[in-house]
């Protein structure tokens, strides 16, 4: 059983991400924190396997956070949780030592796939038999370069997936709206099959900001 503390200063979000974690076979929360101080705190006395942890926090940046535990040595798990998609953050996220970022708001079923690659990681990380190159490559996250279209999380279909990446491929770069247009599909729909590509490896994301709100998500192929 994998033993998770969640941060996040909303009680209401605080409280779904827990009912997530908790739903899941293997895990449980041990302790909600809503600002940096208590998060440091909990880590430091409950000793969790895994930190959900917001970026925003009220008293100090959850990258601040990831930071000091780093710093301390302490070696705990980090899943970045929150709606910055700033570029930067992610980076910062990243080489600060999070082990996934995951953008708020989202489904279960996202949540759960984070969790369950966290599990893998661990388990592996446990292991006594060595490392081989697969190995490494999925700790890593080298595993993605060389995935396989035809292989889909379940709910999605190996010939829409195709359809999609014929799309991108085609057209070079496009938005999940314009790409739902070509494909005859919902947006929502498509945004599934490009958003999984795009954890494979096979796709990358371009901001491309322009008037109020926020900036618009396209896709391309990767570029070798």
């Amino acid at each position: 059983m994998y033993e998770v503390l969640v941060v996040d200063d909303d009680f209401m979000v605080a409280e779904i991400h827990r009912r997530f974690v908790d739903k899941t076979p293997g895990f449980t929360t041990v302790a909600v924190a809503r600002t940096a101080a208590d998060a440091l705190d909990a880590v430091r006395s409950r000793r969790p396997d895994l930190v959900l942890l917001d970026v925003y926090l009220p008293d100090m940046s959850g990258l601040d956070v990831l930071q000091s535990l780093r710093a301390e040595g302490n070696p705990v798990g980090v899943i970045m949780i929150t709606a910055a998609r700033e570029i930067d953050t992610v980076s910062r996220a990243l080489h600060g030592g999070a082990s996934d970022y995951l953008v708020k708001p989202f489904e279960y079923a996202h949540l759960q796939e984070k969790l369950e690659n966290f599990r893998r990681r661990a388990r592996a990380l446990e292991s006594q038999s060595g490392a081989d190159q697969s190995l490494i490559d999925s700790l890593f996250g080298s595993a993605g370069k060389n995935a396989d279209p035809g292989r889909l999380p379940k709910g999605l279909s190996a010939e829409t997936g195709k359809l999609v990446l014929d799309i991108v491929q085609e057209r070079g770069e496009l938005s999940s709206m314009e790409c739902a247009e070509l494909a005859g599909l919902s947006r929502v729909s498509v945004r599934r099959y490009l958003e999984h590509y795009l954890a494979e490896g096979l796709l990358e994301v371009r901001l491309e900001y322009g008037g109020a709100g926020r900036p618009v998500r396209r896709y391309r192929p990767v570029r070798h």
